[in-house]
């Protein structure tokens, strides 16, 4: 568990991770903007159901596998520059949507987007994990996570209004905010010295060279394998199930019309549920470390998912919507501030995070394509019920876990290898 700092010593948020949480804001409205209209978008080019959701999954799949590189990237450039070359690909990646003429090149915009999408998700967490005091980890990681969700929720409210005006207008918007908040990323940090810790009074300090944890290194730590574990599951579960699972059945339990709209009604809801448990939830890993969190909202995230499975009226669908939104915002800023922990500050973790990432996105991915499989030959229930026993293992990894976490130390090359 790490060290509890009193609310009155607990030092303030440094400027730097400030204007990470503006610019996880801005990307986050922009995600939530074309994010409705992107299948539909794709469908306007005479393609069907199918090749209008590998839209949605060459984003993740690209995410996936450019993750290695982009935590490469970070370790030897840097968090800020990497950080504004991911913003930079995205902005450039959401222009060429508004402008594209047939399906392929749409296809291929959207893939250049996951290799950008993966490089500022990676640097910005190891900028957050080396910067962030060590009392107030769970607390910035909840804030993070808040800003994003704000942003998620915004979104479709502002493409509500922008729907008389076409389908390729959101792109060109969410195009222009990713370059101003590249630009103010940028001016305010990467041209600057590289960063390394903090003082007392929480100011930032010049130091380098900035060491690397690898990937390898961190595996060593018990809490960084129970996290890549708990992150697969919160993956399946809160990115491919919740996205991808849920708006079919809803689809199949109450029909057309009705399922379409229950199906919204249950994003909607996972998002307020998630932004209640978000007021407390940062807060309070710092408080009783970062164990009982992930194990209890992970717990309640899939125990709700699966539950969803057997109780299909729509009172029902609501209730445990909000809660598998409520058990993931608890669980994600204690999975985020445990790898933080684990990295250590003044450290670069881009590798190490990159390995994080990729098992969430891993999850992701292959979760709705085997509970597809699974509703397709047997049933719904079969495939919710399935996906939460597997997603077992992320609370089985952290109940085996001690509940004290230290930074993984560096290994020596010129030790002699253990046999």
């Amino acid at each position: 568990m790490s060290k509890i700092v009193p609310r009155t010593e607990r030092p303030r948020i440094p400027r730097e991770i400030t204007i990470l949480l503006i610019a996880a804001f801005i990307i986050a409205v922009g995600f939530g903007l074309i994010a409705p209209i992107l299948p539909q978008y794709a469908v306007s080019f005479d393609v069907g159901a199918a090749a209008a959701s590998v839209i949605v999954s060459i984003f993740a799949f690209a995410r996936l596998i450019f993750a290695p590189v982009a935590g490469a990237l970070t370790a030897r450039l840097g968090e800020p520059r990497v950080y504004v070359t991911g913003v930079s690909l995205v902005a450039l990646s959401t222009l060429l949507c508004a402008v594209v003429q047939d399906y392929t090149q749409l296809l291929i915009a959207r893939g250049l987007g996951g290799f950008g999408s993966t490089m500022f998700t990676i640097s910005a967490m190891a900028l957050i994990a080396r910067l962030a005091p060590e009392g107030s980890r769970g607390r910035i990681s909840g804030l993070y996570a808040g800003a994003f969700l704000l942003g998620n929720v915004t979104g479709p409210v502002i493409g509500t209004l922008l729907a008389p005006f076409g389908m390729r207008l959101p792109f060109v918007i969410y195009g222009v905010a990713l370059v101003i908040a590249a630009l103010v990323v940028y001016f305010t940090l990467a041209r600057k010295p590289v960063l390394n810790k903090l003082d007392g009074a929480g100011e930032v300090l010049p130091v380098a060279p900035i060491p690397v944890l690898t990937t390898r290194e961190a595996l060593r730590s018990p809490t960084f394998r129970a996290a890549m574990a708990s992150g697969f599951s919160y993956g399946w579960l809160a990115f491919g199930i919740r996205t991808s699972m849920i708006p079919l059945f809803a689809l199949a339990v109450f029909g057309e019309g009705t399922g379409q709209q229950v199906a919204g009604i249950s994003l909607a809801i996972f998002a307020v549920g998630n932004g209640i448990a978000l007021t407390f939830s940062g807060k309070l890993t710092d408080a009783v470390g970062r164990k009982i969190p992930v194990i209890v909202g992970m717990g309640i995230l899939l125990s709700s998912i699966v539950l969803m499975g057997y109780f299909t009226s729509l009172p029902a669908f609501i209730v445990f919507s909000i809660l598998a939104g409520f058990g993931g915002g608890i669980l994600g800023p204690a999975q985020q501030a445990a790898v933080a922990d684990v990295i250590g500050s003044g450290r670069n973790g881009g590798k190490a995070l990159a390995g994080f990432q990729m098992a969430t996105d891993l999850g992701a991915i292959i979760g709705p394509l085997i509970a597809g499989f699974m509703a397709d030959n047997l049933s719904y229930q079969v495939a919710l019920s399935a996906s939460g026993a597997v997603c077992l293992i992320g609370v089985a990894a952290w109940l085996l876990t001690p509940s004290t976490i230290k930074p993984v130390a560096k290994e020596d090359p010129e030790a002699p290898a253990t046999p």
